[in-house]
């Protein structure tokens, strides 16, 4: 494998390849893709299983934090007093 002519020193042209291109890279590659591999085939039944319970759960929760995002029931003053009918027209408010 050939490097361009620059004006870096052989120990700066090795280093700016950095770690990604090792040997040494490619082997943290390969075994995080195994254990990926079993972890998923290893716990997906689980995983699934608790999927209906999850979702039940979301429910509330999601009620509990989104009424945080308005306010909650905090309403103002005179928002639950009896409406008043309408003026008439060519009346004063």
């Amino acid at each position: 494998m050939k490097f361009p002519a620059t004006k870096t020193s052989p120990v700066e042209s090795t280093s700016a390849s950095g770690f990604w291109r090792s040997r040494y890279a490619i082997g943290v590659v390969v075994m995080g893709a195994v254990a990926s591999y079993f972890l998923l085939t290893e716990h997906l039944a689980h995983t699934l299983g608790a999927l209906p319970y999850l979702l039940l759960a979301a429910c509330p929760l999601m009620h509990l934090f989104m009424h945080h995002g308005h306010g909650g029931h905090k309403h103002p003053p005179g928002h639950g007093a009896a409406p008043t009918a309408p003026a008439k027209p060519g009346e004063p408010p």
